[in-house]
């Protein structure tokens, strides 16, 4: 018994020291409970049980068959997938989760009330943040529309400045009378100026017109200036005239071949309205001549035209008696009297006394005084003592009736 437990013991401590000493053995050597070996190409020899022989060597007793190689070679993946296991995340399973038979129906229900509730205002949050992103697009979108529309509106101002231009008011110009010369109408005229047209205008006031500077320059002389390149059609298309008005208006040939820098005078409404106007004022003042010559020639049976000055009562243009005239004549401003030369007097029957009509001048004149010998045709109008009245009349050529 003893010497059994020996054996087993030593045995035992045999097979240790062999499995520790075991990676430095060749795989030829018979080792007790070792399935592989280190590096080595040899095949090595499965062993079931040993026996010592004796106390030296082991002797197999029993071998293992080897077992069949695997073809496939085992990865990582295979490993993990053998012996680890890995549940499905909850958050991919889907909303309906599957519920085990273990949960009651009341709390089915309270889940299934607790997830249509979640799902609402899921819902609800998408609509929101789908209208609020609505709402910043439509805003952003906005913002853009805005900018561009400035930027439009700079460029029409931008090219509206360059075709606008400026005129500026004279001395009788009226809104009226500035819209008809640049054909526009009045109401027109005051809306593009942002003014009331009843309101009156100022001397050297800017009136803002639809027309370049050189073109408002050009209405308001009623002239153009020939550039090169420019003919009568291209200056008639220009303002709306035609070309025959232009040749006959500025009285050129059939075959007037214009010059760069000459000036071609405009038939424009306003100047030809202007023109007329001064004939008839011309022919109306002919026909008041004609009017004053026949009640003069009815006043009297002379005419004569003279030299007529005026004079005051001043010692540097009378004698010593500045108020006492020829045929001792005592004279006061505010007498419609005349003195006349010498030979109105002796040769042309006037006399002290005598009426005279003078053309141009209200009323009758009496002749009171005579003047200087040197002097022929010659009459001097008393002014009393107004000087500058005297200085205005100077000296003209009038006709006189009596």
């Amino acid at each position: 018994m003893k010497k059994g437990l020996i054996t087993i013991s030593l045995l035992l401590s045999s097979m240790s020291l062999l499995s520790a000493k075991a990676t430095d053995k060749s795989c030829r050597d018979i080792q007790a409970g070792i399935y592989s070996c280190n590096p080595y190409q040899f095949n090595f020899i499965r062993v079931k049980e040993v026996k010592y022989q004796d106390q030296t060597k082991l002797v197999a007793d029993k071998l293992q068959p080897i077992p069949p190689k695997n073809g496939k070679k085992s990865t990582i993946a295979d490993m993990i997938e053998k012996y680890i296991k890995i549940n499905e995340p909850v958050r991919y399973q889907g909303e309906e989760q599957s519920i085990t038979t273990s949960v009651s129906q009341e709390d089915l229900n309270h889940y299934m009330s607790l997830a249509k509730q979640l799902k609402q205002q899921r819902e609800s949050l998408i609509s929101k943040i789908i209208k609020e992103e609505e709402a910043r697009y439509n805003k952003q979108q906005l913002i853009l529309k805005e900018h561009k529309y400035q930027q439009a509106l700079q460029i029409i101002k931008a090219k509206q400045k360059s075709q606008y231009g400026h005129y500026k008011v004279k001395k009788g110009d009226t809104l009226s009378h500035i819209a008809y010369m640049f054909g526009l109408s009045t109401k027109e005229l005051a809306k593009l100026n942002g003014m009331d047209k009843n309101k009156p205008i100022k001397i050297n006031q800017k009136i803002t017109l639809p027309y370049t500077q050189e073109k408002i320059q050009a209405i308001s002389i009623a002239t153009h200036k020939v550039k090169r390149g420019e003919n009568l059609y291209i200056i008639a298309k220009a303002y709306d005239l035609k070309v025959s008005d232009i040749v006959k208006f500025n009285k050129f040939e059939k075959n007037h071949k214009l010059k760069i820098g000459e000036k071609v005078k405009l038939p424009l409404p306003y100047k030809l309205a202007q023109l007329k106007k001064k004939v008839k004022e011309e022919e109306r003042l002919k026909r008041l001549a004609k009017e004053r010559m026949r009640k003069y020639k009815k006043f009297g049976k002379h005419r004569l035209r003279v030299t007529a000055t005026a004079y005051t009562s001043h010692r540097g243009q009378t004698d010593k008696t500045p108020f006492l005239a020829a045929w001792n004549n005592h004279i006061r401003p505010g007498m419609k009297i005349i003195a006349v030369s010498r030979d109105l007097l002796y040769r042309y029957g006037m006399k002290n006394g005598t009426k005279v009509k003078i053309a141009g001048l209200r009323g009758y004149y009496t002749v009171r005084d005579k003047m200087n010998k040197r002097y022929r045709k010659r009459i001097d109008i008393y002014m009393g003592t107004n000087r500058r009245r005297a200085l205005r009349w100077g000296r003209r050529s009038v006709v006189i009736y009596w």
